[in-house]
């Protein structure tokens, strides 16, 4: 009987009472559960969780709250000072969108460009406030650029590249706290060379690498001969010979779709003499840049900062215009919109550089002509005369509002631009013959040109 009550129970009790004042003792048995009842064993810990658990770490003071308090009041003066020097630099207003290119100058003020929808710049930045200081080469050289007519087969891209980049320099201009990298086109063997002005505007002193044919730079120190910031040019002068002089073309031949092509360093010296092509998008384009309005070849020639001051090709291997900006916004990604000097307009600013070290006073008709020519009685073509300037060289000559312009400095001509690249020669004080149609009969007239106020 005490046996089958032994194994029905898990526990049995056996109390033991002594007499009085003695503590009762309580013994107790227990025994474990059968196999088929106990919890399946815990699987151990993979071998990879021993590895990255971190040890145990014993209890520590108070030194992990004060470093965690440290480090964020340093976070939270930091920030403070931050945002106090942006507040005192830029005021409540959001920071500018950032420019493309390369360089060290400031960006040009968004107020001081027109409300025209996009923003141009020279070679993306200002002009440094700083005089050029480049010592200047003795000017009344007897070297011209002389343009001359495209003649012959369109040449192949390879041949174009072969044929001008041997007369394709680097150009560095040194300035107090940086350099500036452009791109110049030689135009005389002995080291007369054409490039931007704000390529070295700022500068104390100027350098330019000539590459040869195995790829081999000549450093060579360059002089000022002369620069004007408002046409963007500047002539250098190395002492060099035997250089290779590049050949240049009309640029008044040019037609919209032309093929053309760039060479220059774009971004710095690491990719010099990288070679582009596109077309010509627009000719004669009016561009406002820093308060001036250039009129410049358009095209979709791949430009960048460094390309300033190279060649502009046509596809017979002549020069035809001086890359010289690239159109920028703020707003917008606005690519293949580049821009270039004419070298029917930069001939004469560059022989005046050469000359006397700067620009000569431009002459002007005083006249304002239609763009449209109208068919005579005698069937020939005639230009109307809009307005006429008071005191101008074309009042003087007796020029008058509805006279017609038919002949310009012995010259026939049937738009506007035959007059401008006719008076694109002449000086101030030259005596040229007008011929004008007034009142059905023909008048030759002598306007002596005046220089622009």
């Amino acid at each position: 009987m005490e046996e089958l009550l032994f194994e029905q129970q898990k526990e049995i009790v056996l109390t033991y009472r002594p007499g009085e004042q003695v503590e009762p003792v309580q013994l107790s048995y227990q025994r474990a559960l059968p196999q088929g009842m106990q919890p399946p064993p815990e699987p151990p810990a993979p071998p990879w969780r021993e590895a990255i658990a971190p040890p145990e770490k014993q209890r520590r003071g108070g030194w992990g709250l004060i470093l965690f308090v440290v480090l964020s009041v340093l976070v939270v003066l930091v920030c403070l000072g931050v945002g106090i020097y942006y507040f005192a630099v830029n005021g409540w207003s959001l920071p500018a969108p950032p420019s493309s290119g390369g360089g060290g100058r400031e960006e040009t003020p968004r107020d001081s460009l027109p409300d025209d929808g996009y923003d141009a710049f020279w070679r993306d930045w200002m002009l440094p406030e700083e005089e050029t200081t480049i010592a200047r080469f003795p000017n009344g050289g007897d070297v011209r650029m002389v343009l001359t007519p495209a003649a012959g087969e369109a040449l192949a891209p390879g041949e174009v590249y072969a044929k001008v980049n041997p007369s394709v320099v680097t150009v560095l201009g040194y300035q107090s706290a940086s350099a500036s990298v452009g791109t110049g086109i030689i135009f005389s063997s002995d080291g007369y060379i054409l490039t931007n002005y704000h390529v070295i505007s700022g500068s104390y002193e100027c350098s330019v690498l000539v590459t040869d044919e195995y790829g081999v730079d000549t450093r060579y120190d360059a002089m000022l001969v002369g620069g004007d910031a408002d046409r963007d040019l500047a002539v250098l002068k190395a002492d060099a010979e035997g250089l290779t002089p590049a050949e240049f073309g009309v640029s008044d031949d040019l037609a919209i779709g032309d093929r053309v092509y760039a060479i220059g360093n774009p971004l710095g010296i690491e990719l010099r003499n990288t070679f582009t092509d596109g077309i010509v998008s627009a000719v004669d384009r009016d561009v406002y840049v820093d308060g001036v309005t250039m009129t410049l070849i358009q095209t979709n020639a791949a430009l960048n900062s460094g390309n300033s001051g190279g060649p502009l090709i046509n596809q017979y291997g002549q020069v035809v215009g001086v890359n010289t900006i690239k159109m920028m916004s703020g707003d917008d990604t606005i690519e293949g919109l580049g821009f270039a000097i004419p070298t029917s307009l930069a001939a004469r600013w560059v022989n005046d550089l050469v000359a006397f070290g700067e620009l000569q006073p431009q002459p002007v008709l005083g006249v304002s002509i239609s763009r449209i020519p109208e068919v005579l009685e005698d069937g020939a073509l005639g230009l109307r005369v809009e307005t006429v300037t008071p005191g101008g060289s074309s009042d003087r000559a007796g020029v008058r509002v509805g006279d017609y312009v038919v002949a310009f400095n012995g010259q026939n001509v049937a738009t506007t631009e035959d007059i401008l690249a006719l008076r694109r020669d002449l000086r101030v004080g030259d005596q040229v013959p007008v011929r004008v149609f007034r009142d059905g009969e023909y008048l030759e007239l002598t306007m002596t040109m005046m220089a622009e106020e």
